[in-house]
């Protein structure tokens, strides 16, 4: 490992790579605890698939790809917010539907676009080892902005997190935090997108929460926990694909799984030494 970073940190790729995986790992640690907590994976997926409609268009009208992921995935976002906020019967349909429509959006534009998309894949599957030092400042503005959100109302988040009919009761608005926190999610899905990929994006950001929640119940330390756990695990990923030659984003969350398989599977094992 240490000749990993000593030979890593001679490239400037690997250096924006390590950089990437700690700026990612902390949105992922902050917004992937909220995700877990208030059982929130679906429509965080649906907004990774959705973004995939930004993607498109940017291709098609000539401008960056990522700006148009991070504004198709806020739509998106604040759709599916409204619609499970607003909906009680059938909001698991009428998400997956929206999310279906994100993706075709996106292949339509894409078939439509003259010429070769020759980096079109890294937005499916990740391209840490691509990201440029553009995507950085932009990773570190969001990496702001989210933990600025989630200081300045985190009473108010846990609140709604808990017991959202309570919150209501005592003036809290619910709507607009919950419409928030989903933006916060869409924001957070571009990150990883440059990372993992966007088929991979909802894996590293509820894996690390949901390892953390195990051992860990404060919100504050479980949070922490995970964006640690982000680190370690986007680091030894990196490690094992620089090392064996394997795509980086696919290793990053197979490192993640195992770890969750074993930590699970860990937990499990004092209940089944209690009932022999």
């Amino acid at each position: 490992m240490f000749q990993f970073f000593t030979e890593a940190l001679q490239f400037d790729f690997m250096r924006n790579a390590l950089l990437a995986g700690l700026l990612v790992s902390v949105a992922c640690g902050v917004i992937g605890t909220f995700v877990v907590v208030n059982r929130i994976v679906f429509i965080s997926g649906g907004i990774a698939h959705a973004a995939y409609g930004g993607i498109g268009l940017g291709y098609f009208f000539g401008f960056d790809p990522v700006l148009g992921a991070i504004a198709f995935s806020l739509a998106a976002a604040l759709g599916m917010g409204v619609v499970q906020r607003r909906t009680e019967q059938r909001a698991d349909t009428l998400i997956g539907v929206m999310w279906a429509i994100g993706m075709a959006i996106g292949i339509i534009f894409i078939d439509m676009t003259e010429g070769y998309k020759a980096d079109l894949m890294s937005y499916l599957f990740g391209s840490i080892l691509t990201v440029p030092p553009s995507d950085l400042m932009l990773m570190l503005a969001i990496d702001v902005v989210i933990v600025a959100l989630v200081v300045l109302f985190y009473k108010e988040l846990l609140a709604i997190s808990f017991d959202p009919v309570f919150a209501a009761t005592r003036n809290v608005p619910v709507n607009a935090l919950y419409l928030m926190l989903v933006a916060a999610i869409a924001l957070t899905v571009v990150m990883v997108m440059q990372v993992v990929g966007l088929i991979l994006t909802i894996a590293l950001l509820t894996m690390p929460a949901a390892i953390a929640g195990q051992f860990v119940k404060d919100i504050k330390q479980m949070a922490i926990a995970a964006g640690l756990l982000g680190i370690i695990f986007t680091t030894v990923g990196l490690f094992l694909s620089y090392t064996f030659d394997l795509t980086s984003g696919a290793t990053i969350i197979l490192v993640s799984g195992v770890a969750y398989l074993l930590s699970f599977s860990f937990k499990l094992l004092p209940s089944a030494e209690g009932r022999s």
